[in-house]
């Protein structure tokens, strides 16, 4: 491989550049980050307004990775062909559109429309970000620069979380994500602060790859998306068809890992031939970068799932506001955002391998610590310990493991090493959030069926006028709501009541063990990551 990006000479690592064009890339990271981070607190909000279930929420942020993921790896070959400013400037203008559908939208499915536009934006800010980093910074302040970015897309999240949560309640959470299209006007004034560069009109589009890459992301997201609604294995009355008796959803997941599969022998073949592939495989060809992109995977995944699992337990079950959200929240992101930069500083004392080990160590004590001590109020002590010590495993870690995907490629291909990043981080983040949600839910029924059938009070009537077979979450307001049009008398109803929130309670601990048990598994890809400081990297 090229030289290392931490390895610089001490002559390069002395030179320091202005910090001006680093704002405008963590800019535009926070841009999507803060797009991301607005949809589970505008949740309560975005319910009333279109009548649909929470998850309809989560549908929005997995079409949103699945527009980034499935089609990121095409932004970064036509950054490279027309140059990373001038690309820059297009997607964040195209990013200021889909803030204006999400605006106006009179409709759920306006709404989704404008999720998914925003992913075609994000498919061409996530890679060229990291190439606008390679062309501005070197040395010790690229890595820098690598931890800031990290932080961009954490502080996102704070901002999302106050202003979001604080204009939600307030206002209106279409004017939440109003403040995104000013910002996106302001990004495009300051762009002009970037160095100009020069288009590749030489690199060729490998057609026939973004289709096998496309389709397979596309299918493996649709797929896990679809686990709670088609079902996990067997179909259900929700799937449009089965396959030999078998979910739809499971099925889609296993033909998009071929898909998948096939994208990346093709890839092999075109370099073989000396053509340009969608992605250059060198950034994935040792072990070591792929346990690298896995562990990323898997804390990203992590992050979705509880800022998936948080607003719905608060807004929905709880049914406070979208501020209540915000206050509950602000420990961990916080907490995320100043890891994010402050882990850099342990780089010459630790190895990759030993900072992610006890990072991902961290998160599985505070997920684990989370389930024992949740109840029905998130501003106890505990709770807040618990997010503390997952938000500092999972700062470190995604600037950590970023840092790594940087370090062992050359500059070259930045622009592939942030195809990696953003197909990884976006495709966890669908997954994660997908995951957890059929998870509570299949949980939460299943406790629900389990209570009422063994119930003397809950009558054989009273279950088939609720419908057992399709339940979510539901509010106590809300719970009381949809007992009030059927036979339920005072006493049933009081029970009602009981059985739900116990059942709640039991899916949110349940939630939080799996992804406790899901970080120490995580440990076992940390063991490939480099066992050496950036002084000690060799150069070639």
């Amino acid at each position: 491989m090229g030289s290392k990006a931490l390895s610089a000479s001490p002559e390069l690592e002395e030179t320091r550049d202005s910090w001006i064009p680093m704002i405008v890339i963590a800019m535009g990271q926070m841009l999507m980050s803060f797009n991301v981070a607005s949809l589970p607190v505008s949740m309560g909000g975005m319910v009333e307004s279109f009548g649909v279930p929470p998850t309809t929420i989560g549908t929005a942020v997995v079409l949103y990775s699945l527009g980034v993921s499935g089609f990121i790896m095409l932004g970064a070959k036509l950054g490279q062909r027309f140059g990373s400013k001038i690309f820059f400037q297009a997607a964040v203008g195209l990013f200021l559109l889909a803030m204006v559908t999400m605006v106006v939208s009179p409709t759920a499915e306006i709404m989704l429309a404008g999720q998914g536009l925003a992913g075609f934006a994000g498919a061409a800010l996530v890679p060229t970000l990291v190439v606008l980093i390679a062309d501005h910074y070197r040395g010790k302040q690229q890595a820098e620069a690598v931890g800031w970015l990290g932080s961009a897309r954490a502080i996102a999240g704070v901002l999302a979380f106050v202003i979001v949560g604080t204009v939600a309640t307030f206002l209106s959470w279409r004017w939440a994500f109003g403040l995104l299209i000013v910002h996106s006007a302001a990004i495009l004034l300051l762009s002009t602060r970037l160095k100009t560069s020069v288009g590749k009109p030489h690199v060729g589009i490998d057609v026939f790859g973004v289709v096998l890459s496309a389709v397979g992301i596309i299918f493996i997201t649709f797929g896990f998306n679809n686990l709670r609604n088609w079902g996990v294995l067997l179909p259900r009355p929700a799937a449009p068809f089965d396959l030999a008796g078998i979910s739809p959803a499971p099925v889609l997941i296993v033909i998009g890992i071929a898909f998948v599969a096939a994208f990346l022998a093709w890839s092999q073949r075109q370099s073989s031939r000396g053509k340009t592939p969608l992605m250059a495989l060198e950034v994935v060809d040792s072990p070591r970068e792929w346990m690298t992109a896995l562990a990323l995977f898997l804390i990203v995944g992590v992050e979705g799932a509880i800022n998936f699992a948080v607003p719905l337990y608060i807004q929905i079950v709880q049914g406070r506001p979208a501020f209540q959200t915000s206050i509950a929240m602000m420990p961990f992101m916080l907490t995320v955002f100043f890891t994010a930069i402050l882990i850099v500083r342990l780089y010459n004392r630790f190895t990759p391998r030993q900072i992610a080990s006890a990072a991902f160590v961290l998160v599985a004590i505070g997920t684990a610590w989370l389930a024992y001590t949740v109840r029905n109020d998130w501003s106890v002590p505990p709770v807040v310990v618990g997010l503390v010590i997952v938000g500092l495993g999972q700062g470190a870690l995604v600037t950590l493991l970023f840092n790594v995907l940087v370090t062992a490629a050359p500059k070259e291909l930045a622009g592939d090493v942030g195809s990696l990043r953003g197909v990884t981080q976006n495709l966890a983040a669908a997954v994660g959030t997908a995951l957890v949600g059929a998870l509570l839910v299949g949980i939460l029924s299943m406790s629900i069926v389990a209570n009422a059938t063994n119930n003397p009070v809950i009558t054989a009537e009273l279950k088939n006028e609720v419908d057992l077979t399709n339940l979510n979450f539901f509010s106590d307001v809300q719970l009381k709501d949809r007992l009030g049009n059927t036979s339920a008398t005072s006493s049933q109803m009081e029970e009602a009541l009981i059985i739900n929130a116990e059942a709640r309670i039991r899916a949110l601990k349940i939630g939080f063990m799996c992804l406790s048990c899901l970080a120490v598994l995580a440990l076992l890809p940390c063991r490939w990551l480099p066992a050496y400081r950036p002084g000690e990297i060799p150069t070639s």
